[in-house]
């Protein structure tokens, strides 16, 4: 009992000095909260979006607007500076639609497609195009219709779609999804494809179709809307997505109403339904020249549109969107750009590029449903 009682006393001085002395040689703070290292959400993939910069007929020959491409000049530099200027670049961007003016003939449109592509690939522009951004291009309605101005409406233009492949081809995803069998002719702007944990369906919302029975022209509009669906069905059951987004040129949703005429599709009352049920978190469109955020049922799918890249239009002003994923899962939304000079070509590197917007895609009712003029 006593040799115990001596050995615990020992053992206590030895571990008093052994104490004392480490503290005497430390030189460390006692850990508090503050100094515990907190993990931050982090940005793990981004990827940007817009549409509609194609100038206007009366200024198609404007020498200080646009050249050849028929594309507003100042404005698609400046949003192809501003992204690779920024410390998270995105890794994709999309062009959402009427990079040049046409809509009138397949001459027009092979000239002007031809003439963006050699814009795009000259050296003012070769900071972006050798970026390592991935550039995804999506044909809207001025590349896909003409006009006709008998009863000035819009009709599907036929050769538009390889004139498109032609030179856009290489701005599509060599490894996407798209429709085989004998509609994969008229089908190969719309298609699918992962990046990330991110499934992206993109459509051409103006598919070219023949004029039916009785009629001269086809429907403008019409997508293949049960090859999109399975799609997005498809990216729900796997396990390896955790955002899905549909993009095209048209929105369904404008001012928060459903368009289902020339300012939407037809097929939005079927596709809609879909998106939500299989919690596709937006619809990223363009065609309205202007920039609106909605959350269309206050709760789930969002509608975004981006037209607002440079067309003459309501956008007070002009830039582009970027959606970042985060480490924790949550979805960032930032829209960026500057406010428009007079007219609405002239450039104004006096108006900084700054957030005009910015929220959390939240599947429940957004705290800011509703972002527009």
């Amino acid at each position: 009992m006593i040799n115990s009682r001596i050995g615990l006393v020992i053992f206590f001085l030895v571990s008093v000095i052994t104490f004392s002395n480490c503290n005497k040689h430390n030189k460390k703070k006692p850990i508090v909260a503050e100094d515990i290292e907190v993990i931050k959400d982090s940005v793990v993939f981004s990827f940007s979006f817009v549409g509609c910069n194609r100038v206007q007929y009366g200024d198609w020959h404007n020498d200080s607007a646009t050249n050849a491409s028929t594309a507003n000049l100042s404005v698609l530099k400046r949003i192809f500076d501003d992204m690779t200027g920024l410390t998270q670049k995105p890794s994709l961007f999309f062009f959402l639609g009427d990079l040049v003016l046409a809509e009138s003939d397949t001459t027009n449109l092979n000239a002007q497609l031809k003439a963006w592509v050699e814009l795009y690939k000259d050296k003012a522009f070769s900071e972006f195009s050798n970026s390592g951004i991935e550039l995804v291009a999506v044909p809207g309605n001025h590349e896909m219709l003409f006009y006709n101005t008998k009863d000035s409406k819009e009709y599907p233009l036929a050769g538009a779609t390889p004139v498109w492949m032609k030179y856009m081809k290489p701005y599509m995803p060599a490894d996407r999804n798209y429709i085989m069998g004998t509609d994969s002719v008229v089908n190969q702007m719309t298609f699918s494809f992962k990046r990330h944990n991110v499934g992206f369906v993109v459509m051409n919302t103006d598919t070219y179709n023949p004029p039916t029975s009785g009629k001269m022209y086809g429907f403008e509009g019409l997508i293949p809307t049960q090859w999109i669906v399975n799609q997005i069905e498809q990216f729900k059951d796997n396990p390896d997505i955790d955002h899905i987004f549909v993009l095209g040129h048209k929105p369904y949703y404008v001012d928060g109403k459903p368009e289902t005429g020339h300012k939407g599709f037809p097929e939005g009352p079927i596709l809609w339904p879909q998106l939500q049920k299989n919690k596709v978190i937006a619809m990223l469109s363009a065609h309205v020249h202007d920039y609106q955020r909605m959350q269309p049922d206050t709760t789930g799918t969002y509608q975004i549109i981006a037209g607002n890249g440079g067309s003459k239009g309501p956008a007070a002003f002009f830039g582009y969107s970027m959606i970042n994923i985060m480490s924790s899962g949550k979805v960032q939304f930032v829209s960026r750009g500057f406010d428009k000079g007079t007219p609405y070509y002239q450039d104004v590197p006096g108006n900084p590029i700054k957030i005009q917007d910015s929220t959390t895609l939240t599947w429940s009712a957004n705290a800011n449903p509703y972002q527009g003029n």
